[in-house]
């Protein structure tokens, strides 16, 4: 069985319509995140947001990988060392 790690999603939002899509991600990961916090910066036009997550390599990197392949969206994960 794989150990949890602590990890901190980061992702930028720039197509706003995206929202729901992002959302049904991290709803369908819910249990596994800690907490998420959401700045809309308008005068750039991008939302930016930090989950932090508390699962398995695999489950980090599927939810990292799902949310950067939504159309408009960017997401780069910082992983603890154990």
């Amino acid at each position: 069985m794989e150990e949890n790690r602590l990890a901190i999603i980061s992702v930028l939002v720039y197509d706003r319509e995206q929202s729901p899509a992002v959302n049904a991600v991290l709803s369908q990961y819910g249990e596994r995140i800690i907490g998420r916090m959401g700045i809309p910066y308008r005068e750039r036009g991008v939302n930016v947001m930090c989950i932090v997550i508390d699962a398995p390599n695999e489950i980090i990197n599927t939810v990292t990988g799902k949310l950067g392949m939504i159309k408009g969206v960017t997401a780069k994960t910082l992983t603890s060392k154990a």
